[in-house]
C-alpha cells in the first residue's frame, strides 16, 4: 500500500478514537450519570443527533464504534456524515475542524498543559516528545532532551503536573503560506514572489495529507475504498488521498467507488 495512504489511515484512526471518546464523555456529562453505561450514554447521544440533524446512527452502532476503537484499539471506519455530527456535538464545526483544533487539557493546581492535536504529527506521543515547554519564572523544560536522558513520556508529564506552578505556553508557529505544486501542497513564505505559486494560507491538514495519488495502479478495492477520492474531467481521472477540491481544475472530489477503482486503478 502507498506509504501516504498508510500514514493517512493511521492518523485518522487516532482522530476517530479521540472523537468517539470525547463524544462519550460529553454525552455522559450532559446525561448526568457517574457509572459507565455505553448503551445508555450512546442511546442518549443518538437521540441528540437525531434532534439536530433529523438522522443519526443508533446507539448500538456507537457502542460498536467505541468498543472497537477504544476498548480493542482496532481501527474502525466511520462515515463522513457521522464524523461531522459527532464533531458538532463536542463543539466543532465538522471533523476537519475537530482534527485540526481539538485540544487536550490537563490541569494540576495552577499548572495547565494544553496540547493542540492537529494533523502535523503522527501521534500524540510523538508530538509531546517534540514540544519545548516554557514555564513562567522557571527555566525552560526541553522535553526532547529529557527523553534522550532516558525519561519516559509518562514520567515527564508526571513531573510537569506535580512539580511546576505557573503559566505554560507552547510557542506559536510563524505565519506561513502554501502553494500547490501539481502533486501536493508545499510550505512557503507568505512573501514568496514566484508568479507560478498561487499562495494560500497554510493548512496543516492539507499540507500533510492532501496529495495526488500519482500511482493509481497501486489502488485496490482493499486499500482505496473509503480512503481515496477522485475527479473525472475531460476524460482524465485523478485520485487523491483526501476529500476536498482538485486544485488543478477546481472540481469537487468524490468518494472513489469500487467501480472507479476497478476501472482506473489496479482494482484487485
Amino acid at each position: 500500500m502507498d506509504s501516504t495512504l498508510i500514514h493517512y489511515r493511521n492518523c485518522m484512526f487516532e482522530k476517530r478514537k479521540l472523537l468517539i471518546k470525547a463524544a462519550y464523555k460529553t454525552a455522559k456529562k450532559e446525561l448526568g450519570i457517574e457509572t459507565d453505561s455505553y448503551s445508555t450514554v450512546f442511546d442518549f447521544l443518538s437521540q441528540k443527533l437525531e434532534e439536530k440533524f433529523e438522522s443519526s446512527k443508533d446507539g448500538r452502532t456507537f457502542v460498536r464504534y467505541y468498543k472497537r476503537l477504544i476498548n480493542e484499539n482496532e481501527d474502525y471506519l466511520i462515515d463522513a456524515i457521522t464524523l461531522d455530527q459527532l464533531s458538532w456535538y463536542v463543539g466543532y464545526e465538522n471533523f476537519i475542524d475537530f482534527s485540526e483544533n481539538y485540544i487536550i487539557r490537563r490541569d494540576h493546581g495552577e499548572t495547565q498543559i494544553e496540547m493542540r492535536i492537529g494533523n502535523d504529527e503522527d501521534s500524540l506521543s510523538e508530538r509531546l516528545s517534540k514540544i519545548i515547554i516554557n514555564i513562567t519564572n522557571t527555566p525552560a523544560f526541553n522535553i526532547p532532551q529529557m527523553a534522550r536522558n532516558g525519561m519516559g513520556i509518562g514520567a515527564i508529564v508526571l513531573i510537569l503536573f506535580t512539580s511546576l506552578n505557573g503559566g505554560l505556553r507552547i510557542p506559536e508557529k510563524n505565519d506561513r503560506c502554501m502553494y500547490w505544486d501539481g502533486d501536493e501542497y508545499k510550505l512557503t513564505s507568505c512573501d514568496d514572489k514566484n508568479p507560478k505559486h498561487q499562495l494560500l494560507p497554510a493548512d496543516t491538514v492539507k499540507l500533510k495529507y492532501f496529495k495526488k495519488i500519482t500511482r493509481p495502479d497501486t489502488l485496490t478495492v482493499e486499500n482505496g475504498l473509503g480512503n481515496s477520492w477522485y475527479t473525472k474531467y475531460d476524460n482524465v481521472v485523478e485520485f487523491f488521498t483526501m476529500d476536498g477540491i482538485n486544485p488543478d481544475n477546481g472540481k469537487s472530489l468524490r468518494d472513489a467507488t469500487r467501480h472507479m477503482i476497478l476501472t482506473y486503478g489496479k482494482g484487485e
